[in-house]
């Protein structure tokens, strides 16, 4: 039997790894200067966490999670999404009683059972942030800013910043009466899920993404239009900030988001790609999630980025990719006694620092030195019987075409040197 990865699972083989070192190096380099320290939670938690937390009757908790009973009895979820976990360290740790608020963002890989398609998989990877304890408009866009300026710095452009506001406790019941009546008179007009979500979690209506639901969502009531006073303040703000900062960004009424505990500003960002699933940011405030969870009433703001989407993005638009330009040296050798050499070299090379890999055995210098392109080596040393008997080595630039010979004890700092001159 030939095994293969699980359906909706992906491996990032050697050739891809410089995405994803770039990928990570610009979350690194975009958190620090927006002032954010990281936080790793557990891989799985209670599933109650989520089913608190995410709502009871949404798709990942009623159709997505990786549940399961461990050896204790306990039941465990698998992580379907990143700030519910963020929110329990919140409390767990006492962070209330750091100066508020807190920033963190996070990295980590992500469990949902869906259906594969482009950019979505089973287990995929998430850069996140939340900014827990401070309920200001002005946070919220600075949220959406560090999702902004992080897509621009990984050489994304052309993108799409969608709003919302889906209100609070006080406003939305109101709203979604109003939405009921709506729907309700267009049953026959919906698909099957969404006549389940008009009684159980009617806001979810406005997130089908079955086709013959569009036009009924096209001409649903909007939840802007029913905001209390509080809500209607903060998202006027929230539009006036967005503004004064330069984002260009789009109303879109019908952005809900996949979750129960979003309260207020919702937003999305998409790149030039058609459909929904394009999404590779999505976020929004959660105002109720802290005490939903057993705290004091905590605001919260955050967002969720998809690693696998943005990678793919940035391979789209063929934004340039640097390499790891630190030199990598193939010591080639030809005989017993020059693969000794090679073997002591080599040791001494990494206990340098320098990256070195010694050629296959029994195999010619022509095919030593075609493995050596295919690991992308910058240089080649070449020992033999004559080098052995001369004391020196044969240094090769392997982009340059170009050789020397030099003494053993040379290399270090020739390497050493190219490798501060390099690019």
């Amino acid at each position: 039997m030939l095994f293969q990865a699980p359906r909706g699972t992906a491996d990032i083989l050697p050739g891809d790894q410089k995405y994803w070192r770039y990928f990570q190096s610009k979350v690194e380099e975009t958190a620090a200067r927006f002032g954010y320290g990281r936080i790793d939670t557990p891989i799985f938690e209670a599933e109650g966490l989520f089913v608190r937390g995410v709502g009871e009757v949404t798709d990942i908790v009623e159709k997505e999670t990786y549940t399961f009973q461990d050896r204790g009895g306990d039941a465990l979820t698998l992580r379907p999404e990143g700030t519910a976990p963020v929110c329990r360290a919140y409390l767990e740790h006492g962070m209330h009683n750091l100066p508020q608020p807190v920033r963190m963002y996070y990295l980590c890989p992500i469990f949902r059972y869906e259906r594969p398609q482009s950019g979505r998989y089973r287990e995929h990877h998430q850069f996140g942030i939340e900014v827990i304890g401070d309920p200001d408009a002005s946070v919220d866009v600075e949220v959406i800013e560090v999702a902004w300026r992080f897509l621009e710095s990984v050489g994304l452009n052309e993108l799409s910043l969608s709003v919302n506001s889906i209100g609070d406790k006080s406003c939305r019941p109101a709203y979604v009466k109003h939405l009921q009546d709506y729907y309700g008179g267009r049953v026959e007009e919906i698909c099957g899920d969404c006549k389940r979500r008009l009684q159980r979690n009617p806001l979810r209506l406005l997130d089908c993404k079955n086709e013959t639901c569009q036009p009924v969502i096209e001409g649903a009531p909007h939840s802007a239009d029913y905001l209390c006073d509080e809500c209607k303040e903060h998202w006027t703000a929230l539009l006036g900030y967005v503004e004064d900062i330069g984002l260009p960004y789009v109303v879109d009424y019908t952005l809900v988001r996949g979750f129960d505990y979003y309260t207020r500003t919702v937003f999305e960002i998409t790149p030039p790609v058609e459909g929904r699933t394009s999404t590779i940011v999505g976020g929004g405030r959660y105002d109720g999630l802290i005490e939903e969870l057993g705290g004091r009433p905590t605001p919260g703001v955050g967002f969720g980025m998809g690693a696998e989407r943005v990678i793919e993005n940035v391979v789209r638009q063929e934004t340039s990719v640097p390499d790891n330009h630190a030199n990598k040296v193939l010591i080639a050798h030809l005989g017993q006694a020059a693969k000794k050499e090679a073997l002591k070299l080599s040791s001494n090379l990494r206990k340098s620092g320098i990256s070195a890999v010694v050629g296959p055995t029994g195999r010619g210098l022509r095919s030593q030195l075609r493995y050596a392109s295919s690991i992308e080596a910058t240089h080649a040393v070449i020992i033999g019987d004559d080098e052995l008997q001369k004391g020196v080595a044969i240094l090769r630039d392997l982009s340059a075409s170009e050789q020397q010979e030099v003494k053993p004890d040379e290399l270090i700092a020739l390497l050493s040197d190219e490798r501060a001159d390099g690019p």
